[in-house]
């Protein structure tokens, strides 16, 4: 409200918001505030004289709420922490020959997480028996949801699934560096920075083609279409054990992260802002 009212020059740059119904049944006010917000999103078309998003499925959101030449400025990662000396004892601890299958993000509804840990059990009991998840990421406001996780995880016998929580940036790129694959099973993501830091770290991506996922990845990885369990896991096998098919995934990642870190941030910031600048 305070911004619409404001007589200055005004832009908006859209980084997207959950949709409600993921929400619904495990907290409820998480799902009313981001029912709130794509409200007041809404009403917001016209108010700027520049509207920007993130990427281009999020221009496409606002388009669809009736805003008018959206353009795209991408998510651009602080590449200094990606940097930074992995943590040894992380390193040590997770350097024990066992594959590593890794998701990071939110542990919150839209991840999809107890789609991964299906798949996961698929890949440990018919795949790779040696074989370890782990899903970093804060469950803060969902704990409804990290409990029926857990519940998941024991109904299923998983063995040596890591619930990390939100991680120091030196575990977090230990946790990268020991990774044997990125699996995302996410069906809602307006940018997806962990698919980025995943080609960063050279580690293969399998991920479920919804919302931004594609547009990120551009090319690189191996996306699915269908959530058929047994399949995805087949494939972890393949991406861990094939070091042919591995090398071929790894060399489409490596292209995709150089057109995504030559990218001129601040020329296209200029371009977008063209029209308030003097």
């Amino acid at each position: 409200d305070a911004f619409a009212a404001l007589s200055c020059r005004k832009a908006i740059l859209y980084h997207n918001s959950t949709p409600p119904e993921f929400f619904r049944g495990m907290n409820t006010q998480i799902a009313r505030s981001l029912e709130w917000g794509r409200r007041q999103a809404q009403e917001l078309a016209g108010v700027a004289s520049v509207s920007m998003a993130c990427s281009r499925f999020n221009a496409a959101e606002l388009e669809a709420m009736g805003y008018r030449g959206v353009g795209v400025l991408p998510l651009m990662l602080d590449f200094d922490r990606l940097k930074l000396e992995p943590d040894r004892r992380t390193l040590r601890r997770l350097g024990d020959g066992k594959v590593n299958v890794l998701f990071v993000g939110r542990g919150v509804p839209n991840k999809r997480l107890e789609d991964v840990l299906s798949a996961f059990a698929f890949f440990q009991k018919g795949v790779q028996p040696a074989s370890r998840l782990i899903l970093a990421g804060s469950h803060a406001g969902v704990e409804r949801y990290h409990a029926m996780l857990k519940v998941q995880v024991r109904n299923l016998r998983l063995k040596d699934v890591e619930f990390a929580g939100t991680l120091r940036q030196e575990e977090l790129n230990a946790v990268y560096r020991s990774a044997g694959v990125f699996l995302c099973m996410s069906e809602h993501e307006g940018f997806c920075i962990p698919l980025i830091e995943s080609l960063c770290f050279g580690v293969p991506v399998l991920a479920f083609a919804a919302a931004a996922v594609p547009e990120t990845l551009d090319g690189s990885g191996v996306l699915f279409h269908e959530k058929r369990f047994q399949d995805v896991a087949e494939m972890m096998g393949r991406l861990t054990l094939d070091k042919a098919l591995r090398q071929a995934v790894l060399a489409r990642q490596r292209e995709r992260f150089e057109r995504y870190t030559a990218q001129d941030l601040e020329g296209s910031l200029r371009a977008q802002l063209a029209p308030l600048l003097a």
